[in-house]
């Protein structure tokens, strides 16, 4: 039976936190793809980190200008008040998509954990190579991230070290139900950890 027939879309009982799963990685790597399918498996929020971008950010990624640290700070906070305004609703976690390419950036996101004890962040960094992220996103319709922009996200990438010990890599060069499986299976691991199963 796969992680997806096992869940049902039941999220695990008796969680003692409440988590933020962050899809992250560059342009290409299936970080949309795999948040809704997670989100879905777990009966969990979506959130969806592009939509969250002014319009300033949008034109320059259009127009192949690569985002500033300035550029992106008012949109990582939003993006962290989002997440925390989900679990205040009621949800015991939220599924996010956000690039995180750099560590700072990261950090920027942790801060959601540290005034609150139930809140545990967790990064899931979905790792390709660039021929794998340029075909991805030349197959894509209608989006403004183009291919010229993956270059880009990997000169600013900084991938997370072993110290970061929040973050779950997973190899994402098989096929994308593969990944989603892998991914569900890596996410249901670490909820097992948390003492979020009978």
């Amino acid at each position: 039976m796969s992680n997806s027939q096992a869940t049902n879309g039941v999220m695990p009982t008796r969680l003692p936190h409440r988590h933020i799963w962050i899809i992250t990685g560059p342009a290409g790597c299936g970080k949309s793809t795999v948040a809704k399918f997670l989100a879905n498996q777990l009966s969990l929020p979506y959130v969806e980190g592009d939509e969250f971008h002014p319009q300033a950010n949008i034109e320059k990624m259009r127009s192949g200008i690569p985002l500033t640290d300035a550029d992106r700070w008012d949109w990582l906070i939003s993006l962290r008040q989002k997440s925390l305004e989900e679990l205040k609703a009621g949800a015991s976690g939220v599924v996010l998509t956000c690039s995180a390419l750099k560590r700072k950036y990261r950090d920027v996101i942790r801060i959601a954990a540290y005034n609150d004890s139930d809140v545990l962040v967790h990064f899931v960094y979905l790792a390709a190579d660039e021929g794998t992220l340029l075909a991805r996103v030349k197959a894509r319709q209608n989006h403004y991230m183009k291919d010229a922009m993956v270059q880009s996200q990997l000169r600013s990438l900084e991938p997370p070290t072993p110290e970061e010990r929040d973050v779950l890599s997973v190899d994402v060069s098989g096929s994308m139900s593969e990944v989603e499986e892998l991914v569900l299976a890596t996410v249901m691991n670490t909820l097992a950890q948390d003492g979020g199963f009978n």
